[in-house]
């Protein structure tokens, strides 16, 4: 899901006068809607978005982010999904409106949206607590091959959510099966941190933004990043899976959908002003603090990972044993 946004970039700059003056910009007040609550990370990531846009004068009229949090998600996406060709309401969408629909949990799914940018993509980590015997992803596997249910692997929200899938694509990719993991779902990840940092369960998937502190303060170890490539700072010594010969990218993608049947002059506005945002020294930095990786894509590139994504978390969960569609 890798592709750097320079590449695409410079084409959006030089045409985001003439998609401009086509005719159309917001009328009126624009939602950025976060289904998390504030302080979280989708929620971090509307914020940010409005302020710069704001403050960069790329988008004239008025923004407020709202949040609308709830449902797994369900109650943001089902918001925006009632505003049909409105383009006064974007959604900061992330990979829970895929896995909702596979799970059953929600009849809303990618295509019920009009996809306009990719953003970032927040790479989970695998960490242990810093006295664990477990020192590498070679120590994991081994563990794990000899007894699945011997280790006890932490993470937030669900059964289903990005972070278990991530534990599922590790353990296929050791060789094991993901049905005989024995895995504890926490409501957060600041609770699953908690527990592996007071010995409750071995290995916690989580964002390495959740990590840091505590690496930090040498309380815990990271064994495995899902990134392509090393993290700065805080994490640079972590290596990646593929470092240790595991064929594993998986992270959660963050993107921009508006409601269904906007028309080509307001998406193509949106992807200019958003193609304008991510080459700002501001969003870079936002980046670089969060430890998110930059995975911009305009929107015909965005529909089209969006429906090779479906595909292979749908298959992922299928092995889970959780797929309802």
């Amino acid at each position: 899901m890798k592709l750097g946004g320079g590449l695409v970039v410079p084409a959006l700059l030089a045409v985001s006068g003439a998609c401009w003056s086509q005719g159309w910009s917001p009328q009126k007040n624009v939602e950025i809607v976060a289904s998390s609550v504030p302080g979280g990370s989708l929620d971090k990531t509307a914020r940010t978005m409005e302020r710069i846009l704001s403050n960069s004068k790329l988008v004239h009229s008025t923004l407020a982010v709202m949040n609308k949090a709830g449902g797994g998600g369900t109650i943001a996406t089902t918001y925006v999904s009632q505003r049909p060709g409105d383009p006064h309401y974007l959604l900061i969408a992330g990979t829970g409106m895929l896995t909702n629909h596979i799970l059953g949990a929600s009849k809303l799914t990618y295509t019920d949206f009009t996809p306009i940018a990719m953003l970032v993509n927040d790479y989970v980590v695998m960490a242990v607590n810093a006295a664990s015997p477990i020192k590498s992803g070679k120590d994991l596997a081994e563990r794990l091959r000899k007894n699945p249910q011997g280790l006890a692997i932490g993470f937030a929200n669900a059964f289903g959510s990005t972070r278990h899938i991530s534990t599922a694509l590790l353990i296929k990719a050791f060789g094991g099966n993901p049905r005989e993991l024995k895995t504890v779902v926490f409501k957060g990840s600041a609770e699953a941190i908690t527990a592996v940092l007071g010995g409750h369960i071995d290995v916690v998937s989580v964002g390495a933004t959740n990590a840091t502190v505590h690496v930090a303060a040498g309380k815990m170890r990271i064994i495995g990043v899902g990134a392509p490539q090393r993290f700065a700072g805080v994490l640079a010594d972590a290596p990646t899976w593929k470092e240790q010969g595991v064929d594993l990218v998986s992270g959660t993608w963050r993107g921009i959908v508006g409601p269904k049947d906007l028309a080509a002059a307001q998406v193509a506005y949106w992807e200019s002003a958003i193609g304008r945002m991510v080459q700002t020294a501001e969003w870079k930095e936002e980046l670089e603090r969060n430890y998110w990786f930059n995975d911009y894509m305009p929107s015909t590139q965005f529909r089209k990972e969006l429906e090779k994504d479906y595909a292979d978390t749908k298959a992922v969960l299928v092995d889970l044993g959780l797929a309802r569609q």
